[in-house]
């Protein structure tokens, strides 16, 4: 039973400290240091699905609020479906700069990261 527990996906989204940095420096270069993050999903991409990031200063109604390290996320329910356990991270490696989504949910992605399947 207890490694049945530990198998589940979290039910939630989350957002790394270094990506809340970004988001930051972004509303602010934007001149909005208030705006929060939305997070959704939208068909399309070549693999289905396509990650959507979004400056706003308020959820939207029955947005799911998520907050951490500061930053409010709002996530809409459909997109939720799709996104329960992922980690919102920034990378500024070598394979480029960019937000990277850390969905368990996707079975297949793109190579550019900005696509998934389920």
């Amino acid at each position: 039973m207890t490694q049945a527990i530990e198998q589940r996906k979290p039910l939630t989204i989350s957002i790394s400290e270094e990506a809340v940095d970004h988001v930051s420096s972004f509303t602010e270069q934007a001149g909005k240091p208030s705006s929060n993050l939305r997070v959704s999903v939208k068909g399309g991409g070549c693999a289905g699905l396509t990650y959507v990031l979004d400056m706003v200063d308020e959820p939207l109604e029955g947005d799911k609020v998520i907050e951490e390290h500061g930053m409010k996320l709002f996530v809409d329910r459909k997109s939720y479906v799709f996104l329960a356990g992922t980690i919102l991270e920034y990378s500024g490696g070598l394979n480029g700069k960019g937000f990277v989504f850390n969905n368990p949910n996707a079975k297949t992605t793109c190579g550019c990261g900005t696509s998934f399947g389920v």
